[in-house]
């Protein structure tokens, strides 16, 4: 075996972010009747919140924002496509999501297979999150993805976030394990494949959505979690 450690990331990449944040917007827009406030359009309002929170990861992820600042103004952004201007409404909105969403079950095809298959081969498997610590304990235990990993290593507890190296760095700690025998999992080419290469890790890209590679060179590229099969 080349590899002994395999390092997942969680959202995006065998949990499915966004189907569940669909499922969980419905909830909200219903439990907080949003379309009494203005917001008419529910499809609309679903694709600018994942446009704003796509946005805003992305700054969280090169520490321009805090995590709070995450939470709460994707949702202040959204609002503002309504011409909406109300703080306390986005809070309201963000704690309700926050407390709805890691119910959610949705993960992409095969993830339970994958990590079956890969614990049987006795491969030690990780997870490295850049999600909250309470948030993203919750998704694993209601998705029963929790018992398959050794070790969950979150930005919260680790002090870091991906990309730094020094989240990859206390990840192999925590794990006792040794740098040419590891290996990144995930969908996001800046914070998991470009922040494990920078650390000196392999990495394999799992292209759900057949992304442009923007000159980053994963170790290996997938589009479906069962081609980790031809890897592994």
């Amino acid at each position: 075996m080349k590899y002994r450690h395999l390092f997942f990331d969680l959202d995006h990449t065998l949990w499915d972010f966004d189907a569940n944040a669909m499922e969980t917007l419905a909830d909200v827009y219903r439990d907080l009747q949003l379309q009494e406030v203005g917001i008419h359009d529910f499809d609309f309002f679903c694709q600018q919140y994942l446009r704003h929170n796509a946005i805003l990861w992305d700054r969280y992820h090169h520490g321009l924002i805090s995590a709070d600042d995450l939470k709460w103004k994707r949702m202040w952004r959204t609002l503002l496509e309504f011409k909406i201007g109300n703080e306390e409404l986005a809070r309201k909105i963000s704690g309700h999501f926050l407390e709805l969403l890691p119910v959610k079950k949705n993960l992409f095809p095969y993830t339970h297979e994958i990590l079956q298959y890969l614990k049987q081969k006795e491969y030690k498997l990780h997870l490295i999150t850049n999600g909250f610590e309470k948030t993203q304990w919750r998704k694993l235990d209601n998705s029963q993805l929790g018992h398959y990993f050794e070790e969950v290593i979150t930005s919260e507890a680790s002090n870091s976030i991906k990309p730094n190296k020094e989240i990859f760095e206390y990840a192999l700690k925590v794990t006792n394990a040794a740098l040419k025998e590891s290996i990144m999992i995930g969908d996001n080419l800046d914070a998991d494949i470009q922040g494990a290469l920078n650390a000196g890790m392999d990495a394999v890209f799992v292209n759900h959505v057949k992304a442009e590679l923007n000159g980053i060179n994963p170790t290996y590229m997938i589009h479906h979690l069962k081609e980790l099969e031809e890897i592994f």
